[in-house]
């Protein structure tokens, strides 16, 4: 009786995360970056590497956990910081402010995003095996890694935004691609998700969109609320569906 009494109690007790995160200073000229690494104790074999891009308020606790959860399963995790040093944005405003500079700029978020890549790297992650995801901002990130063909295997995006600007030129896309979308996203028009699909068809990529009902932008962000009316607002079902679909394609392509 007292042995089963212990067993319960050991199936009951929380989980507890073994990641540690290291603060990883780099720079993108005169830009101090700090980004945030997590290195299992024991990693999977051939050491695969995930890359964290965060939404658009910068390094963020989901993001944070995101790279906790996946680090305790064996993957070595770095959380970029795209914004830099001083520049976090303190409210949405200054969010939309940043992130619409780099959906501008693209050159320097695709510069951004590789140096976060080559911190992974030097983390210990295999060159040869790694994922991009992102949420919201950051799954515009995975994405535009998939189009600039960055040296990883594949690209998760979370609720992103998926268009680009149309002069540029569409090339072949080698990273396999997964974009994990809430049906009812007003922040993405059908217009937009024709082009990207038209897109992909044109590059000759491996990709797969899945569609959550009932879901808007923002459905694995805890805090975006429950109100679907507000455009953004977070949706269990969603959110555990879409993290079970980036698993099984992680092992697929890692």
């Amino acid at each position: 009786m007292k042995t089963k009494l212990y067993l319960l109690a050991i199936i009951l007790l929380p989980m507890v995360s073994m990641a540690q995160f290291i603060e990883v200073n780099y720079n993108d000229g005169d830009q101090k970056l700090i980004g945030l690494a997590a290195v299992p104790k024991t990693s999977l074999q051939d050491k695969p590497g995930i890359l964290i891009l965060p939404a658009w308020m910068g390094i963020d606790d989901h993001a944070k956990d995101s790279a906790t959860q996946l680090s305790d399963l064996g993957y070595i995790t770095f959380v970029a910081d795209i914004y830099g040093v001083g520049n976090k944005p303190t409210n949405y405003q200054e969010a939309g402010k940043q992130a619409g500079f780099y959906k501008k700029n693209i050159t320097d978020y695709h510069r951004r995003i590789q140096l976060a890549l080559d911190e992974l790297v030097k983390k210990g992650a295999n060159p040869d095996k790694i994922v991009v995801i992102g949420y919201c901002f950051g799954g515009t990130g995975a994405v535009e890694a998939a189009r600039t063909n960055m040296k990883v295997n594949g690209i998760v995006s979370f609720h992103g935004g998926l268009g680009k600007d149309e002069t540029r030129k569409v090339e072949t896309i080698n990273p396999r691609v997964l974009v994990l979308h809430g049906a009812d996203d007003p922040y993405v028009p059908k217009a937009e998700i024709d082009a990207f699909q038209s897109e992909m068809r044109t590059a000759k990529a491996d990709w797969e969109m899945i569609y959550y009902a009932n879901a808007v932008h923002a459905f694995t962000e805890v805090g975006a609320g429950n109100d679907n009316s507000k455009g953004a607002a977070y949706n269990e079902k969603a959110a555990k569906r879409s993290w079970i679909a980036m698993l099984e394609f992680l092992k697929q392509v890692l």
